[in-house]
């Protein structure tokens, strides 16, 4: 459907849409497919064009987001309460008569999220686990408004920690230590800026009933506040749920009719398991790069090979590097592209054979992706072309390594004979 704004003027090409200033990268369009709300585009508006857009546009219903939530409201001749009250919506829908109704999703996707949150880690609603206890909100914009919405609407007492003010980063333990629940809804974490924290696990550690801890941010899949509150064992939970929930139920009110909840769940599953990567580890020639070859042919992906990014960067192998410049600097090098690698998304990753000798290393391996070690026993393991097991010895690398391949695994299959068979099992227990 074409706009019928003036000649020049931004126009977007279908009933439904997302409107911001700078999109990128959004899985907004393939969600609204999934639940009915198609055929949906997105729209890049800079700021003196979101008035006259919204105004004129013929458009049935978008999506908003950031810097336009206000805008949103104030173009609306009808606003939800949680509109009213806080001034910013996310969803805009043309009513027959040609009035726009206003409504803030995001309240909705995280209440969503916060209630099955609480069913699963907590045995209970979000208003039985939450009521009268403190509930930290890092961060102060647009999505702390929702998040604070959900939260006092389960009887939590909510608290906002930002930059400034009462309560501030420096302050955070002194007087929030008794905290239950902790949600990031800074960009602290983002990709590509992964996998950063706004309150580390140093922090987190010393707040005993800290229940459990959650974050807006989707991209990457296990943001840093989440890999901290995993290392702690205390539950977590990025945003793609939110993500998706929010969109369902404005995918409700741009159908005009119910749909079924359980799409929520289902397309969140269909997303994870195209994004999230397969990373592979284990001893020098376990068979981590013929495996990962044939586990990424058999499910059209890309692989990549850590030893051969570095090479290709770099001029020059791993051997060389450490035979030239030592081991220390070979793997400073190695954490830097281990990063950059397993930050995207949707690839097959082997990694060399000591990335877990750094423990920074962890986190950049499961802030996307699925960790499998291939366990191949010792005796098949050769050390032609691997200069630490010729300088070690494979016997004593096993007994350096072998604790952290298997704490840092979500899986660990143990070799079949083939490339094939490996890469069939590890499609089997990743359940892809």
């Amino acid at each position: 459907m074409a706009g019928n704004s003036p000649a020049g003027a931004p126009s977007l090409a279908t009933p439904f849409g997302l409107i911001g200033r700078k999109l990128g990268h959004s899985w907004s369009r393939q969600i609204h497919e999934q639940l009915g709300s198609a055929p949906y585009s997105h729209l890049e508006l800079e700021p003196g064009e979101v008035a006259g857009f919204l105004a004129e546009g013929r458009w049935r219903g978008l999506n908003v987001t950031i810097p336009y939530k206000a805008d949103a409201a104030r173009a609306a001749e009808a606003r939800s309460e949680r509109v009213e009250r806080l001034g910013v919506a996310n969803t805009l829908v043309r009513r027959a008569d040609g009035s726009v109704f206003a409504e803030n999703t995001d309240v909705l996707g995280f209440s969503w999220m916060l209630d099955r949150f609480c069913r699963r880690e907590l045995a209970a609603e979000a208003a039985d686990a939450l009521a009268e206890k403190k509930c930290l909100v890092l961060g102060s914009g647009g999505a702390s408004q929702a998040v604070q919405a959900a939260l006092s609407e389960t009887g939590a007492r909510v608290v906002v920690v930002s930059r400034s003010g009462a309560d501030n980063y420096a302050n955070l333990l002194e007087r929030n230590a008794d905290a239950a629940l902790i949600v990031n809804t800074t960009p602290v974490g983002m990709y590509p800026a992964c996998p950063a924290t706004p309150a580390p696990e140093s922090e987190l550690a010393r707040m005993p009933g800290l229940l459990g801890a959650l974050d807006v941010v989707y991209n990457p899949c296990r943001t840093g506040i989440c890999l901290a509150a995993e290392r702690l064992g205390i539950p977590s939970e990025s945003g793609l749920a939110m993500l998706v929930a929010q969109a369902f139920f404005a995918s409700e009110l741009f159908q005009g009719r119910d749909l079924d909840e359980a799409q929520i769940a289902q397309i969140e599953a269909d997303i994870h398991r195209q994004t999230q990567n397969i990373v592979l580890i284990g001893m020098p020639g376990a068979g981590k790069t013929s495996t990962g070859k044939r586990l990424a042919r058999m499910l059209g992906r890309t692989f990549v090979d850590v030893d051969d990014e570095i090479a290709r960067q770099e001029g020059t192998g791993a051997a060389r590097i450490i035979e030239e410049q030592g081991e220390d600097a070979f793997r400073e090098i190695e954490t830097r592209v281990t990063g950059e690698l397993c930050a995207r998304s949707g690839l097959v990753v082997a990694c060399g054979g000591g990335v877990v000798t750094r423990p920074e290393n962890r986190d950049l391996l499961r802030q996307n992706g699925r960790v499998v070690m291939i366990d191949r026993p010792l005796g098949e393991l050769s050390s032609s072309g691997r200069p630490m097991s010729r300088a070690k010895g494979v016997e004593q690398l096993a007994r350096e390594r072998m604790g952290a391949y298997r704490a840092w695994s979500d899986v660990r299959i143990e070799c079949t004979g083939s490339a094939e068979g490996d890469a069939r099992k590890i499609l089997s227990s990743v359940g892809f």
